[in-house]
């Protein structure tokens, strides 16, 4: 499955990949009925938490400045980003310095998602309701659009918040984000800077393919994919959660 011509326009124009080995989007991507979510935790100027949709062969984005909530009385700014190409949802490494985004990215969480409703709806109102299956993060959210510009950025901006229910958390406040643990690799920030311990286990790539260790987003070192032991597929191993998926988005949508 490859991205959709046109798609990652915008994307692709940030970027000169005679200089950095970011996906340009042409690489296969295991193809599952289910719908696939990351969030990489991105060291950058500024630390930030970006979420990852997968939805019309790409991943819409957005980059949530202080990480999800578990209490739904927290609304956290989601700044809403160009669209990446499906293959990115495996990186972890470093962008080089210098280049767009530089700094360490870690693989925080990943799994599958579910729309409440019609995702083309939802997005053209600004309210995009949805259920997330994933290792750290679960049940129902919303990303609510800003009407308003009032941090002057030229962006658009949302609001990431948690729905009431069996896995939100009132008075939570950042005890989610305290674990430095990466769900891929199982290394911290700091190991996957330095470019030490295991490479991420591979979720979106279709010939099972995985990020070195050391991956930097550069063309003079080692970020092409290096093949991995054959497990099971993607499919069969999404099949497992598909069944609480839409369990956990009828619960949802009952509310």
């Amino acid at each position: 499955m490859a991205s959709p011509p046109g798609a990652l326009k915008i994307y692709r124009s940030k970027r000169d990949f005679a200089k950095t080995a970011e996906p340009s989007g042409d690489r296969r991507v295991a193809p599952i009925k289910l719908l696939r979510f990351v969030i990489q935790k991105h060291a950058a100027t500024r630390l930030h938490y970006d979420l990852r949709l997968e939805l019309d062969g790409v991943f819409k984005s957005w980059a949530v400045t202080r990480g999800p909530s578990l209490d739904p009385h927290d609304r956290r700014l989601a700044v809403e980003v160009e669209d990446h190409p499906l293959d990115y949802g495996d990186f972890e490494g470093t962008i080089p310095k210098g280049q767009y985004g530089g700094g360490t990215v870690q693989l925080w969480d990943r799994g599958y998602w579910a729309p409440e409703g019609s995702t083309e709806n939802m997005l053209r109102k600004g309210d995009l309701k949805f259920v997330l299956e994933g290792t750290r993060l679960h049940g129902s959210w919303v990303l609510v659009r800003m009407r308003n510009d009032k941090f002057g950025s030229g962006r658009t901006n949302w609001l990431l918040i948690k729905h009431r229910d069996e896995y939100s958390k009132e008075g939570d406040q950042d005890a989610l984000l305290a674990e430095d643990k990466s769900v891929a690799s199982g290394r911290t920030m700091a190991q996957i800077a330095a470019g030490k311990g295991r490479k991420p286990k591979p979720f979106m790539l279709a010939k099972r393919a995985a990020f070195a260790a050391d991956a930097v987003w550069q063309s003079n070192r080692g970020a092409a994919a290096a093949p991995a032991r054959r497990k099971s597929s993607p499919a069969k191993r999404g099949a497992k959660t598909k069944r609480a998926t839409k369990k956990r988005a009828v619960k949802a949508k009952a509310r």
